[in-house]
């Protein structure tokens, strides 16, 4: 499937000479070339003229003679900066499974899921997908057919930011400083990014040119706000269609390894959590995606100390009082966090070292814990010999989470003969699992190029990690 994008040839000049050789067009050859540009493409996306047009106003500044084109000349203009991008053609794999969050008209035992699936394309860039689906109390699953068409989200032009949790923000950052906190001290309790940069353009005549450190501080402020922002689908449309991809620069390469979970408040308010990992092609920056919906979504930064390396992820609900995360700190082992503020992680505690020879090189998370009558139940991956990953598991007490209860000595699903070739070679990796009717089910990645099912007996696991 194909993504339809905005694509620049290269600079502000060569933008402009593109638009100029449009604009030097006769209006007949301008139609007929249009009637073969939508032609070719109009069935392959949705509302193609529409994304012309939002191309078009993104380079409309390059135009150089004051003329407004007409419309055929501007949905032109707009198709040769425009370019379809194959979002699955190298792999489609790292899935993470949760309830959906309309379990509405169906029988009793079936339970309707939602499916993340990392997709990735063209120069290793990595986004986003969902599929949906059901599954029966006998293990029958059913996922809804993808079909051809794929959507990008619209931005959410002026999203609102908290003045508390953003100015922590600024002090993790090392910018809390006078000029800073003089900005916030103009805005409300909540504030949009139009007010901040309202407020950010007056404080700009007041910083001398040479003013270095407090130009960057300015500077600053926006990024972090930028960095947090809002996207949104029309909802009318199938999950599958909706395709969250890389669009700012922390994450310019990649959207990796989603870690979907449905996370309840202690006031009994349900919200899907994913904590991801940003990518940018030379550093990885953990990060937090929020949902109610999966139709408007909100990206939020991560802060702390603690907030190191990749697969983090959140527990589904606070234990006594406090949010808690899964993380790996340092390559090697697992760790567990607690906080008393979402966005923030400061200490993490050592977990579980590797243990057994399929472990002995890397050990980590598979998703976020699953608490169970017996306790959170915790998938792991373990690295071994020929760098070969297997799931593993493993069972951590409800009430106090660094006390682990069992863990597997053997693999509880290991690449067989089938999952061996792939994008990378001898792995089965998942990013998290539900509980059903009894049954353990595992989404997972087979040699990181598409996805199989995977389910488990859940009372015999328990009975296995308890005995270990």
């Amino acid at each position: 499937r194909v993504l339809i994008r905005f694509f620049s040839p290269g600079s502000s000049e060569r933008r402009a000479r593109v638009i100029g050789r449009v604009m030097a067009l006769d209006d007949k050859r301008v139609k007929e070339r249009l009637e073969t540009v939508c032609e070719r493409f109009g069935s392959r996306h949705r509302d193609v003229e529409e994304v012309f047009l939002r191309h078009y106003e993104v380079v409309e500044p390059h135009l150089l003679l004051d003329v407004t084109p007409s419309r055929e000349r501007q949905l032109l203009i707009g198709a040769y900066f425009t370019s379809e991008f194959a979002l699955e053609c190298a792999a489609l794999f790292n899935p993470s499974i949760v309830p959906h969050p309309d379990q509405s008209g169906l029988d009793a035992g079936k339970l309707r899921f939602v499916l993340s699936l990392r997709a990735t394309g063209e120069g290793h860039v990595s986004s986003l997908e969902f599929r949906e689906g059901i599954i029966d109390s006998n293990g029958i699953i059913c996922l809804e057919c993808p079909g051809d068409l794929v959507m990008g989200p619209e931005i959410v032009e002026n999203p609102s930011y908290e003045k508390e949790v953003f100015s922590s923000k600024l002090y993790e950052l090392g910018y809390d400083d006078e000029i800073t906190n003089a900005i916030l001290e103009k805005l409300g309790d909540e504030f949009t990014l139009t007010e901040l940069k309202a407020r950010i353009k007056e404080s700009r005549t007041s910083v001398r040119s040479h003013d270095v450190g407090r130009r960057d501080a300015l500077n600053v402020m926006i990024e972090l706000a930028e960095h947090q922002y809002g996207i949104r689908f029309n909802c009318a449309r199938p999950l599958a269609e909706r395709v969250i991809f890389p669009r700012v620069d922390h994450n310019r390469k990649a959207i990796e390894d989603a870690r979907f979970v449905r996370f309840t408040d202690d006031d009994g308010e349900v919200v899907y959590y994913a904590t991801y990992t940003a990518y940018d092609g030379k550093i990885f920056f953990p990060q937090l995606l929020r949902t109610k919906d999966f139709c408007s979504f909100r990206f939020i930064t991560l802060n702390g100390d603690a907030v190191e390396d990749k697969g983090m992820a959140l527990f589904p609900r606070k234990i006594n009082g406090r949010y808690a995360m899964i993380s790996r700190q340092d390559g090697e082992n697992i760790y567990v966090m607690f906080s008393d503020h979402l966005h923030f992680w400061h200490e993490a505690q050592l977990l579980m070292k590797p243990k057994t020879s399929w472990e002995y090189v890397q050990l980590g998370n598979c998703g976020s814990p699953i608490e169970t009558s017996e306790g959170w139940l915790l998938l792991t991956h373990g690295v071994g010999p020929m760098r070969r990953y297997c799931i593993g598991a493993a069972l951590l007490d409800l009430d106090d989470p660094t006390r682990v209860i069992g863990r597997l000595t053997e693999p509880l699903l290991e690449p067989d003969e089938n999952e061996r070739e792939g994008y990378v070679p001898n792995v089965v990796y998942t990013c998290g699992a539900l509980i059903h009717e009894g049954m353990l089910v595992v989404p997972y990645a087979m040699a990181d190029y598409a996805t199989r099912i995977a389910i488990v007996d859940l009372a015999e696991l328990l009975r296995k990690l308890k005995q270990s």
